[in-house]
């Protein structure tokens, strides 16, 4: 899977886009994978649900 990462969308994009405004998860090639989310706090944690941290091993 490709990392994603969070991504603040504005009102005005948001309209050329025809989208709400706020945060997205995306991914690398731009495509929108979840959102809107009222914060970037919010998105990390949906990122973090999507796709889980990698542990490292000891």
């Amino acid at each position: 899977m490709q990392a994603l990462s969070p991504r603040h969308v504005k009102t005005d994009e948001a309209l050329r886009l025809g989208v709400e405004s706020g945060w997205y998860a995306i991914k690398v090639s731009g495509t929108f994978v979840s959102g809107p989310h009222e914060s970037e706090g919010d998105c990390r944690s949906k990122i973090d649900e999507i796709q889980p941290p990698v542990k490292k091993k000891r």
